[in-house]
């Protein structure tokens, strides 16, 4: 599980940093990036992070 939350939290961050990058240097498809970036920490990492640490607590 840890593993995977690593893994996750890679991909997430490195397709935002790219996607904002991307938007700075006005090249095309930074807001998809931006947004599939966006979509994986809200929806992917943060409630895999979240549900980890809970179960760590319990």
């Amino acid at each position: 599980m840890k593993r995977t939350v690593y893994l996750l939290g890679f991909i997430t961050f490195f397709t935002l940093s790219t996607g904002i990058m991307f938007k700075i240097m006005h090249w095309p498809m930074a807001s998809l990036l931006m947004v599939i970036g966006f979509m994986l920490l809200n929806f992917g990492y943060l409630p895999i992070y979240f549900y980890q640490k809970y179960k760590m607590a319990a």
